[in-house]
């Protein structure tokens, strides 16, 4: 029997997430929902998080003596790493000296916070079919690991980003130093390495949302959401879509995959696990340990979205991975550099029909900078598509006058 008590009281269910965008918004407000008692941590301050939290609390999350310290301090139940750039190790510690439960685990934490830690157990140990890679820790090492046998086209990326930022697809000679300098921008940590990836010539990349929760007789079970598809631009999601169409084998295979991957990583929530379909073959990318951004579009096309589904996960609540309807989600960028931007056109969006927005709150704006996404629902995917970002289109951040 699970047990949450009351938020602000000394029975309170307490979870404190670290980074507190608009994913993790979305998560404390699905445990807000459930009773519990919420601790929003992040790089800067009044973050989207932060803005609805219980607590919120700004550190350098990287900084191991900062993170011990304020774990030590607030003693949440639960910790869930919500970004990459965490010092796991930390985590470690203080799970192995019982002080508090990591989120899926501190294990699975340190793996996933860099691509070659999932990259390694997923080829190497688990035996699952990647692209062929190389990790390099200088420009030289980079253009030796093309010519000896990853070639070209290929994929260059920071071994620990969010969002896809720093990555690039390079077709010959000519991109190699841009890509390397671009990886080196783009990394949540100055680590001077990346991975390289020989192109894999895909029909389609998917997420695949796999949850770890238990079953009625206390036992992990694995269930699976209707896979997502996605467009990407430099790496970084810009629409998704529920469900992709695949056929039956490739969807098989892309289960066993995420399940073999996410069985050896353990613990309990979402893991949105990244792969590559050329017909009825797959390829294991990525997985991250927490709701994917292209799963974003869950809001609008399942029953519980990824966010509901992790909360009920992590707390050993009972999970339903339906879909309800097909649906899409489209990105809605800053397009200016100010802080305390407006938006024009919210109005206008919410018109059209079947659609849904959610404004992350984001303190400041950058050009590229995600701030929001539309999110539409329709019986047929493709039209959920059409008006999602249809949508999308009417918004127009603004400096505010």
């Amino acid at each position: 029997m699970t047990t949450i008590g009351t938020p602000l009281s000394p029975s309170a269910t307490r979870v404190m997430l670290l980074g507190s965008g608009e994913l993790g918004k979305e998560v404390l407000i699905a445990l807000q929902r459930l009773g519990v008692e919420t601790i929003a941590v992040d790089r800067y301050a009044d973050s989207p998080g932060q803005q609805i939290a219980h607590h919120a609390h700004t550190v350098v999350m990287s900084d191991p003596a900062q993170l011990k310290a304020l774990i030590r301090a607030e003693k949440p139940d639960l910790v869930v790493p919500e970004i990459e750039a965490i010092a796991t190790q930390a985590l470690q510690e203080l799970e192995n000296a019982g002080i508090t439960r990591v989120i899926p685990t501190a294990r699975a934490a340190r793996l996933t916070m860099d691509r070659e830690g999932i990259r390694r157990l997923a080829s190497e140990t688990l035996k699952q079919p990647t692209s062929p890679y190389a990790f390099c820790d200088s420009l030289e090492e980079l253009q030796a690991a093309i010519d000896g046998g990853i070639g070209y086209p290929c994929v260059i990326k920071p071994v620990m980003s969010s969002s896809g930022k720093g990555q690039s697809k390079i077709d010959g000679p000519d991109g190699v130093q841009a890509a390397w300098d671009y990886a080196m921008a783009g990394g949540r940590v100055s680590l001077n390495r990346v991975i390289v990836e020989g192109f894999i010539d895909f029909d389609y990349e998917i997420t695949l949302l796999t949850v770890r929760a238990q079953g009625a007789d206390g036992q992990v079970e694995t269930h699976f959401c209707e896979p997502i598809g996605h467009t990407q631009r430099a790496g970084d999601y810009i629409e998704s879509w529920q469900p992709q169409a695949m056929s039956a084998p490739a969807l098989q295979k892309a289960r066993e995959v995420a399940k073999a991957i996410t069985d050896d990583l353990g613990g309990l929530g979402v893991f949105g696990v990244e792969l590559f379909i050329k017909g009825d073959e797959v390829w294991f990318s990525e997985v991250s340990p927490r709701p994917h951004d292209t799963g974003m579009v869950t809001m609008a096309s399942q029953w519980q979205s990824e966010f509901e589904l992790h909360a009920r996960a992590i707390l050993g609540l009972p999970v339903d991975t339906s879909l309800r309807s097909p649906g899409a989600s489209a990105v809605i960028y800053g397009g200016v550099d100010a802080r305390g931007i407006v938006f024009d056109g919210v109005d206008e969006a919410l018109r059209v029909p079947q659609t849904e927005l959610r404004l992350f709150g984001k303190p400041e704006s950058f050009t590229n900078r995600r701030m929001g996404v539309a999110l539409a629902h329709d019986k047929d995917v493709n039209t959920a598509l059409r008006l999602a970002n249809q949508a999308a289109q009417c918004i127009k951040p603004r400096r505010a006058d």
